[in-house]
């Protein structure tokens, strides 16, 4: 079984989720996903990363998860994005949100490290547990940006039987070779696909260069969006991963 994604590489408009939502429909336009594929948005792709939860936070079957339903059912795509909705207390929960054509919801998953150095751990509070959903006969973990500097989350995603392992992220240029080499890194250990899908552009106090990219089971990039705002895609095949895990079975060395 093969997968195609499509990865967007947006430059979100701060705190204005009106105009986030027009720039995604704009590269939407330019660069139609094709039917049946994976469409994956940054994290807090709506808003940027912003704490302010006044703006962000939203109620479940809010405007945000309904406008990634209507994207889903419009191209005919599965689609992984990213949003805020109410938590425990008065925190919130940064989210993964995968939604099918048919407005089916297939996995929410919480981010279980909030990025504490910007402020989030105040705003956020923690996910429990990786969650993974099947799309294109292949098996998906998101994960959400800071969470990529901890191997132990994916590597319990590849335990409950992740192939893919797809970050969403706000990652800002001042260290953008973590980024990358951290992606490569967990597609190596973990013999999966991984898929980094980051913003572009700028927020009140970042600058992001984007470099979405997608690694296969070996490490090695297939696919890199460099820093312009831009849809990428790349075609994912399931042998890939199945057969690398037969052939060299460091995994079933890591479970036993």
């Amino acid at each position: 079984m093969s997968l195609t994604i499509h990865a967007l590489q947006l430059d979100s408009v701060w705190e204005d989720k009106a105009a986030s939502f027009a720039r995604v429909h704009a590269l939407l336009e330019a660069a139609p996903p094709s039917p049946g594929s994976l469409l994956i948005l940054p994290e807090m792709f709506a808003t940027g990363f912003s704490c302010a939860l006044n703006i962000t936070a939203e109620p479940r079957g809010g405007e945000t998860e309904q406008f990634l339903k209507k994207l889903a059912a419009d191209w005919q795509c599965c689609v992984l994005g990213g949003l805020v909705v109410p938590g425990p207390g008065d925190k919130a929960l940064n989210q993964a949100l995968a939604v099918a054509p048919d407005g089916r919801e297939l996995a929410r998953y919480s981010k279980m490290r909030p990025f504490s150095l910007g402020g989030e751990a105040e705003v956020h509070e923690r996910g429990t547990a990786p969650v993974l959903f099947e799309w294109g006969g292949l098996r998906i973990a998101p994960l959400i940006c800071y969470d990529l500097r901890f191997p132990e989350l994916a590597r319990e995603a590849v335990r409950q039987g992740a192939e893919v392992l797809a970050y969403m992220a706000a990652w800002p240029l001042k260290r953008y070779h973590h980024w990358i080499t951290l992606l490569q890194a967990r597609a190596i250990e973990n013999q999966a696909y991984v898929i980094g899908v980051n913003r572009t552009g700028s927020d009140p106090q970042f600058h992001y260069n984007g470099r979405s990219l997608v690694a296969d089971p070996h490490g090695i990039i297939i696919a890199d969006a460099g820093e312009r705002e831009h849809e990428l895609c790349a075609r994912l095949e399931g042998s890939v991963v199945r057969d690398w895990r037969a052939q060299f079975p460091a995994l079933r060395d890591a479970f036993e």
